[in-house]
């Protein structure tokens, strides 16, 4: 029973990720349906990461009171209402009204699958499931890339809802797989975990919290303007095949977490961490490599995907053993909510560079996230090994 849970589960990791890379696909053709500058992705997907991080930043208090099952379902339901209102929306402002339940949908999910993972399972667990994560979100670039093709990127949304509406009946349907093991394993009693401000005076949460909004930001920065970069830098290139560039990032990720998901266990998640990083840093070496052809950056944003891969798993799956079960729910929580806030506003501010430097300077913006994420995350975890040690 407990296989077929974790089956379910990475199945809604799946549904976590598919909407994440369909407005970076389809952005260059959305960007002239409505006539707006190119900047104006940042204030979408600044909009979709705001609700994210109210609702991960509410999910200890959720994770409390409700079961994880009915968390998802409620999720789900939510960024099917976004997709759909994206697919019909006329004007960029209605972008921004559906960005909210969009939003809304993925902070409470991503916190609470994350929490009960970390509780329950291996390291290895924890990077499978992000690797489904990936899968969701390298397919749906080529939803968007079959819908520029064949109809309009409105279809893109509508098509990726209909996919996400049959996740959620699989995820209905398992309800009484759920039940049945709630009754055997029993969730975790969170009764008694620490709130929020407890959690912050903990040592070592406060850089961990600076390191993970250093990685989403040059994550989220990726999924958003990893088109137009090819579209500002390469000429020559198709619509079709600039759209089908978003799941560039997105299918180093799933192979960076389907390779970790065999080697974590054996590694440890800290060592997953410098792996991740020096696999990272070669990524963006290549991309600045200058060349007219688009094969080396491409094959360059793969392999920073690959890095990218084991970071943010290894960090959700310390927290339990970092800060303690007492702590992991509200640690994860606010992990989630500084992650969403780098993803808020550092691809903003990206679009913003891009419009008066050039967008050729993406790389090198990543490399200083990439540089701000090892050296934090390692002065955290050196300063709670020590005190785990003098314990």
């Amino acid at each position: 029973m407990g296989s077929l849970l974790l089956a379910v589960i990475y199945l809604i990791f799946i549904s976590l990720g598919l909407p994440d890379s369909l407005l970076g696909s389809g952005w260059p053709k959305m960007q002239t349906a409505f006539d707006v500058p190119s900047s104006y992705a940042g204030y979408i997907s600044m909009t979709i990461s705001f609700m994210t991080i109210i609702s991960a930043l509410l999910s200890p208090g959720l994770i409390k009171r409700f079961q994880t099952k009915w968390i998802v379902i409620v999720s789900i339901f939510l960024t099917i209402v976004g997709l759909f209102g994206f697919s019909n929306s006329k004007e960029y402002f209605m972008l921004l009204v559906i960005a909210i339940p969009y939003g809304l949908g993925a902070g409470a999910i991503d916190a609470s699958i994350n929490h009960y993972v970390a509780n329950h399972y291996s390291g290895s667990a924890m990077n499978f499931l992000h690797c489904f994560y990936g899968v969701g979100a390298m397919i749906s670039p080529y939803i968007m890339a079959l819908a520029l093709n064949r109809a309009r990127w409105n279809e893109g949304y509508s098509w990726t809802a209909l996919v996400q509406t049959g996740i959620l009946l699989i995820v209905i349907i398992s309800i009484p797989l759920w039940k049945k093991n709630e009754d055997r394993a029993g969730e975790d009693k969170t009764g008694d975990s620490a709130g929020i401000s407890q959690t912050l005076k903990v040592n070592g949460v406060i850089l961990t919290l600076i390191s993970f909004f250093a990685y989403a930001s040059g994550e989220a920065t990726c999924f958003l303007w990893t088109p137009s970069y090819f579209a500002g830098t390469r000429t020559g290139l198709t619509d079709e095949l600039i759209a089908s560039f978003g799941a560039l990032i997105f299918g180093g990720l799933m192979l960076g977490r389907l390779v970790s998901g065999f080697i974590s266990d054996r590694l440890g998640d800290r060592v997953m961490i410098r792996l991740g990083i020096a696999v990272e840093l070669i990524g963006i070496l290549m991309v600045l490599i200058p060349s007219t052809r688009y094969m080396i950056a491409a094959a360059g944003f793969v392999i920073i995907g690959t890095g990218m891969g084991p970071i943010y798993p290894a960090i959700q799956h310390m927290a339990p053993k970092n800060f303690g079960k007492r702590y992991s729910a509200a640690v994860i929580g606010l992990q989630m909510a500084c992650a969403y806030t780098g993803s808020t506003f550092m691809p903003l501010a990206f679009g913003l560079l891009q419009q008066r430097i050039g967008i050729a300077i993406m790389p090198v913006y990543l490399l200083v996230f990439l540089i701000l994420n090892i050296v934090l995350i390692e002065i955290a975890y050196k300063r709670i090994s020590i005190e785990l040690t003098l314990k």
